[in-house]
């Protein structure tokens, strides 16, 4: 059942039978080096991140993270979803995709609509996002999807420097819905 649908784009919940996609993704090296390795290395760790991930956030939130998919072929090509996390007050917008995907306007369709969904089915007054300093492309997406950079959080324990992106002034189309 897909939750959210654009012109080119469905989103769903994942489930432990999208493991080796997730296997793939998670391994990818832009995965690893903006937003870190999550030690997912065989289908059964896979099994175990959706479960503990993905499907606990469904239970406890109502959202997270979603299988993106290409609509005509159902082709898995990335996950967009909000998180709610322990470390930031508000619930943000996360997004990954295999690297043959990007530079397409798959991230901005898949998370304007994450938005959308957010703020107009959730009912969610504030989203924001974190991003890794050195990830240029994802800040030219949160800068185009109407977020703008509010502040550096403190940094990981790995040593990442983390930035704090908010709603702006000029927020997209799914902000203003």
């Amino acid at each position: 059942m897909f939750l959210i649908e654009t012109a080119r784009l469905a989103l769903r919940r994942m489930t432990t039978d999208d493991a080796a996609f997730i296997v793939r993704l998670l391994n990818q090296p832009s995965f690893l080096r903006f937003i870190g390795d999550k030690g997912v290395r065989t289908e059964e760790d896979a099994r175990r991140y959706i479960e503990e991930g993905p499907l606990a956030s469904y239970g406890r939130h109502g959202f997270g993270l979603f299988l993106v998919e290409l609509r005509e072929a159902c082709t898995p090509i990335g996950i967009c979803g909000l998180l709610k996390r322990d470390t930031l007050e508000d619930v943000d917008l996360g997004l990954a995709f295999l690297p043959e995907f990007e530079g397409k306007g798959f991230g901005f369709e898949a998370a304007d609509a994450t938005l959308g969904y957010g703020y107009g089915t959730l009912g969610l007054e504030k989203i924001v996002a974190i991003v890794s300093k050195d990830n240029a492309t994802s800040i030219h997406l949160l800068e185009k999807l109407g977020l703008r950079f509010e502040k550096a959080l403190p940094p990981t324990p790995e040593g990442a420097e983390i930035l704090l992106y908010v709603p702006g002034s000029l927020p997209s189309q799914s902000m203003r819905s």
